[in-house]
């Protein structure tokens, strides 16, 4: 059974058993229940609220600055949400963001949060949730309103929500302004934590983090030689051939060197391994013009034994058509060169060059066998020069006279867009992808990146982290905190070095505070009934509807609001379901 199916299968049972201690009059009084959510209910702490609520000044210019960043996000969030439903319809896939499965923040059910992230999860909502509503219970006795009950809600162990119960006689009573402010309190307080964590996480806390030297391995492709060796994600490459190496890059440079079949690699653990090299095809394209597919492994290579990408890529340098044998005995005939979508308005297309897929092969009569080839040769034209590509299409060679428009580096631009590899053909010889620890520890302020050079560009990335792959193709693994395997790929060092790796966990608890704080934030931002957003709304409304030279304000707040509210259902629904329904 998958992991939805038994949390699904646990979810019954729980609420079986819930539903039959409830019959029985066995529950405690603070104990409530809502379906399968236990409720838990505290008149405790209000004493506290009433000493913290003192300084009323400075709570309610605290407030007020909530007010209007709430305000901002709110109006943002609408544009947003319309934006993203419209396009939705429009767009024929639909993203892994947009899966229902991944809209929950449950790690295991959510693809993009592993369950070694737990932890680090369940405080950062814990602490998310009673900060929310605890500021929602401060500016509740700031503002003189009653509170009846306190407490949180729970789907089993798992903290879902907090509440705050105001008096509704006496909520009734407050001024429009001391409502709205109430109403913000939870937003600005989630913000203020969000600055508070994440300033603490790319200050000291990353910064007594370091990426442990050697090529870090985040997983080896089925069926590789590295696959075959029993190299694997968690593993770290620190020497080839008795030679260390500090990286990713270093282990690509001392691979390509060494053109042995045979290759012997030092492990982190002082394992050696024994790796026999292959022209492994690691990736594809759809349709492409090789009829090779992921898995394969070509032996041969225009009547030339191969085993290395560079054995490869120097058997087919000569000619521009390539034949190749596979492991398994077939045989492909295909041209080698730069697989390219011709763009129908570049300069390739006004060359005469066919629209679709066509493989270019030389420029000026220098040869071209991938997309960086490709482009190191552009890169010494200039914007309006006049080169001769020969390309095939459909199976026919041609060659193309095109007047280069401009690449925005600055260097002449053809007008297509290229596929990685020989002919959409990417082999790896080796069979691993590295994981990039320098650039993620980079994000969270651990090393040097252009997206450190503010706060809010490391807050934005380091809120993409969980889903780095859906943004970032050239990065194959997300990023949930240093949990797992990934620990393995760095070293505590600097000022918190005495906690050893403990500083890992603070990390983790640092991240997901501000990451659930700030999302918490935004998702009560929406203008929509009953989130705070909603109420905000509401208030702001009759603000404004309040002044206008007419009667029937009531009706007319209602229908503002309603409106806007229905308006951001639909659209947060057909951006969960509406993939492709237009097109």
């Amino acid at each position: 059974m998958s992991t939805l199916s038994w949390v699904l299968v646990g979810a019954v049972v729980y609420w079986t058993a819930l539903l039959a201690l409830r019959n029985r009059g066995a529950l405690p009084s603070y104990v409530g229940t809502q379906g399968p959510i236990i409720t838990l209910h505290t008149k405790r702490g209000r004493k506290l609220l009433d000493r913290l609520a003192r300084p009323k000044r400075f709570w309610r210019a605290f407030s007020n600055v909530g007010v209007g960043i709430a305000l901002v996000v709110m109006a943002l969030s609408f544009v947003f949400v319309l934006f993203a439903a419209v396009s939705s319809l429009y767009t024929a896939e639909g993203t892994a963001v947009n899966q229902p499965r991944n809209v929950v923040i449950i790690p295991g059910v959510n693809e993009f949060l592993p369950l070694s992230a737990t932890p680090g999860i369940v405080f950062g909502l814990l602490v998310a949730l009673v900060v929310h509503e605890g500021a929602h219970g401060l500016l509740c006795r700031v503002e003189d309103i009653d509170i009846d009950s306190m407490g949180v809600a729970l789907l089993a162990i798992v903290p879902i929500g907090a509440f705050v119960e105001p008096d509704q006689d006496s909520q009734r009573r407050a001024n429009r302004g001391g409502k709205t402010r109430m109403f913000a309190a939870g937003v600005t307080a989630n913000f203020a934590v969000t600055i508070l964590a994440f300033g603490l996480l790319f200050g000291p806390v990353a910064g007594s983090i370091a990426v442990a030297p050697g090529a870090a391995v985040g997983g080896s492709f089925l069926g590789s030689p590295a696959a075959q060796a029993g190299i694997d994600a968690g593993d770290r490459i620190t020497a080839v051939g008795g030679e260390r190496i500090e990286d990713g890059d270093a282990l690509e440079q001392a691979l390509e060197e060494n053109g042995d079949a045979t290759v012997t690699v030092t492990l982190a653990d002082d394992r050696e391994v024994t790796v026999d090299r292959s022209a492994f095809v690691v990736e594809a394209a759809d349709g492409g013009p090789t009829g090779l597919s992921a898995d394969d492994t070509i032996v041969a290579a225009n009547g030339e034994s191969v085993n290395t990408e560079a054995g490869f890529r120097a058997a087919i340098s000569e000619e521009t058509t390539a034949t190749v044998e596979t492991e398994s005995g077939e045989e492909h005939s295909f041209p080698a060169g730069a697989l390219s979508t011709v763009d129908p308005d570049g300069p390739a297309a006004a060359a005469g060059m066919p629209e679709g897929d066509v493989v270019i092969t030389a420029i000026d009569g220098e040869r071209v066998t991938d997309r960086d080839s490709l482009t190191a040769i552009l890169q010494d034209t200039e914007p309006g020069q006049t080169v001769e590509i020969e390309a095939y299409a459909d199976g026919e060679s041609e060659t193309y006279s095109v007047e280069l428009g401009e690449h925005p580096e600055g260097y002449g631009q053809v007008g297509v867009n290229v596929q990685p590899g020989v002919s959409g053909v990417v082999i790896n010889d080796f069979g691993i992808q590295s994981y990039p620890a320098d650039t993620y520890l980079a994000y969270l302020g651990g090393g040097e990146h252009p997206a450190t050079n503010s706060f809010t560009g490391m807050v934005f990335f380091a809120l993409m982290l969980p889903i780095a792959s859906m943004f970032d193709p050239s990065v194959p693994f997300n990023f949930a905190g240093f949990t797992g395997h990934v620990t393995e790929f760095y070293v505590v060092d600097g000022p918190l070095a005495l906690l050893g790796s403990g500083v890992f966990l603070i990390a983790n608890l640092l991240f997901w505070t501000g990451w659930i704080n700030l999302n918490l934030a935004f998702f009560n931002c929406i203008p929509a009934f009953p989130l705070d957003g909603g109420h905000i709304l509401r208030t702001s409304t009759e603000a404004i509807v309040s002044r206008l030279p007419f009667e029937a304000s009531y009706e007319l707040t209602k229908t503002v609001t309603v409106s806007v509210g229905v308006t951001m259902l639909l659209g947060l629904l057909l951006m969960v379901f509406g993939q492709g329904l237009l097109v």
